[in-house]
């Protein structure tokens, strides 16, 4: 898949296994979330077009899963245990968080990374980031210092991820806040720091900054 991938992107791929990306995050072994993952290949879907992201799901916080994931990868602070899924193939926008997150690839996919440091002035540069592949199985935590957003699919079927954060992470911020620095027109929803492309309008209608600077570019599979 890998090799593929490659040969069809003009962007090198990298493998989550790679040097490269432990200063974006680290690749967990050991764990057994089998029946997180067999709750998304059962009971959540795919949408014809677009992504759907549900950041909290009663079923799969209701599980010894949960709780084992709370207390030995986030030291017992509160978590949400939601999904992405979806059908994207572009990279035109990051996010990032005050916290690590946890994605448990449900299928293969490739994720766009940059670092919170390459940020300047409120932009990061198209070009600054990096692409890794994700294998179907992965548990993957990204650092709070990396940029990310959606997963991106590797065949047409599209892709499933679970995500995995502080709990209240990329829900409605509440209350009114006096703008102390430059960061703080990054914030978009509660721990959820945003630069978009000028074309994701989806997140420019939600008030995103416009700080994504470059081509918009598109992954191919």
């Amino acid at each position: 898949m890998l090799e593929r991938l490659n040969s069809v992107n003009a962007v090198k791929i990298y493998s989550v296994s790679d040097d490269v990306f432990k200063t974006y995050g680290r690749v967990f072994e050991g764990y057994d979330f089998s029946a997180l993952i067999h709750y998304m290949e059962k009971h959540t879907d795919i949408p014809k077009d677009g992504n759907v992201y549900l950041p909290s799901c009663p079923h799969m916080e209701n599980t010894p899963e949960r709780r084992i994931i709370e207390r030995n990868i986030f030291g017992g602070m509160p978590i949400e245990i939601g999904y992405c899924n979806g059908r994207n193939t572009t990279y035109n926008g990051f996010e990032y968080h005050k916290c690590s997150e946890l994605n448990i690839a449900v299928t293969d996919f490739m994720l766009v990374l940059g670092h919170v440091w390459q940020i300047e002035n409120n932009s990061f540069l198209v070009g600054n980031e990096k692409v890794f592949y994700v294998p179907k199985g992965t548990v993957l935590e990204m650092y709070q210092t990396t940029l990310h957003l959606s997963p991106c699919r590797v065949c047409d079927g599209g892709f499933k991820d679970i995500v995995i954060l502080a709990r209240g992470t990329n829900t409605p911020l509440s209350g009114e806040a006096t703008p102390v620095t430059d960061e703080d027109a990054l914030l978009l929803q509660t721990n959820k720091w945003v630069i978009a492309h000028k074309e994701r309008l989806p997140l420019v209608s939600q008030g995103a900054h416009v700080g994504l600077i470059g081509e918009n570019r598109e992954l191919k599979y």
